[in-house]
């Protein structure tokens, strides 16, 4: 392995999300998993089992109010300890009875500023525990024709974009996401990249935009999305997932591993641009995972996830860009694509098992967490957790 691309995969940073640690699932059905995690000090300790296997895995992404603690500070703490910081602080708008209508796009202006004031208040966690980024999910939307003014719903958006974004910290960023349907079924408010993208730019310099993998119409080319984006100094982050149908939460690079390396691509040449904003903007992408466990072990299904990005990343830093650039001013169609398709059909897990080893690292890191013990141990440790419907948990009971 040469000695830049040894540089690049230890640059490589993947957040994992708290919520990925514990009983969360389907609309349908949540299933209990023995020893997932019931808290978030749990979390984290699973968290560290991935950073400790990975060395790529740092951050930890916090769902408020699923994360919510007394003591930020302490909470910090804990995390350094184990070798982790916080990531991503993702506010949570939309399981409150109240948002029935909607969170900040609702016809009640009791309800939209319950909203705005829950944005705020993660705009505080920011400061306290350090975080960089604000991520923003919103299920606002209509059912039916005529429900609501869509015009006005689109300014109430805009105005709760910008007061949150204007009390954000120095050095922070709000990343807006945007989901095509669901639960919105008729119109969703934040429906596409562009609409994020319009507001955006209206609202100030710290806003970018957040890609989700799972949140658009099938066919849709999500790397144009991203070279957009990218030379625009507008991409923000990913939640990365797989998804075959629509937004199934999937492990990533399980159902489209090309679609993921072309994304990897794009964010590897725009780190390689001569262009000052396109490079900056690519060297400054959360890569953040964001997916449902439902019936995959917790631990092992967010290592698979780790290692699946990582392995993406190491392709599309194989690409002979002075290749690909000459066959595409030549207008060499087949012979473009076959200096991508070479890099996509390397196989690419010697190099990183020579990197993990550099690292001190077992080169196997699925064999060596199941090896561990890890597993078996949290089951005995923290039970069973039942699961229910959707994202919340319920009573705890031992392991049999």
């Amino acid at each position: 392995m040469t000695p830049d691309l040894f540089a690049a995969l230890n640059a490589l940073r993947i957040e994992t999300p708290s919520w990925g640690y514990g009983n969360s699932g389907t609309r349908f059905k949540t299933f209990a998993a023995p020893g997932a995690a019931r808290t978030v000090w749990e979390k984290l300790d699973d968290a560290a089992e991935v950073q400790r296997l990975t060395a790529v895995a740092p951050s930890v992404a916090l769902h408020i109010p699923w994360d919510e603690v007394d003591d930020y500070p302490a909470l910090v703490k804990y995390a350094i300890e184990r070798g982790l910081c916080i990531g991503a602080i993702n506010p949570n708008v939309f399981q409150d009875d109240g948002y029935r209508l909607g969170s900040v796009c609702s016809p009640d202006e009791r309800v939209r500023e319950q909203a705005t004031r829950r944005l705020l208040d993660c705009v505080e966690i920011m400061r306290q525990t350090g975080s960089r980024d604000l991520s923003l999910w919103f299920a606002d939307g209509t059912n039916y024709a005529g429900q609501d003014d869509l015009r006005s719903r689109k300014r109430l958006m805009r105005a709760a974009l910008k007061r949150v974004h204007d009390a954000l910290p120095p050095g922070s960023r709000m990343l807006v996401e945007y989901k095509l349907f669901e639960p919105a079924f008729y119109a969703t408010d934040l429906f596409d990249w562009g609409a994020a993208y319009a507001h955006c730019l209206a609202v100030g310099e710290k806003a970018q935009v957040l890609v989700d993998l799972g949140h658009h119409a099938q066919g849709v080319n999500i790397e144009q999305i991203v070279a957009f984006l990218l030379d625009e100094g507008r991409l923000g982050g990913f939640h990365f997932n797989a998804r075959r149908y629509a937004d199934d939460d999937l492990i990533v690079g399980t159902s489209n591993p090309f679609e993921l390396f072309c994304i990897y691509a794009e964010l590897v040449g725009a780190a390689r641009s001569s262009d000052g904003l396109t490079r900056r903007t690519a060297e400054g992408v959360a890569y953040m995972i964001d997916q449902s466990h439902n019936i995959e072990p917790k631990v092992e299904a967010m290592l698979q996830s780790v290692l699946n990005c990582q392995e993406a990343y190491a392709k599309a830093l194989l690409i002979d860009g002075d290749a690909l650039g000459e066959a595409q001013v030549a207008g060499d169609v087949l012979g473009a694509h076959r200096v991508l398709q070479d890099a996509f059909k390397t196989d690419v897990r010697p190099l990183l098992m020579e990197w993990r080893e550099s690292q001190g690292l077992n080169p196997d890191p699925i064999a060596t967490h199941r090896a561990s013990g890890y597993q078996e141990r949290v089951a005995r440790e923290r039970g069973t957790v039942e699961g229910g419907g959707g994202y919340p948990e319920k009573r705890v009971r031992q392991s049999v």
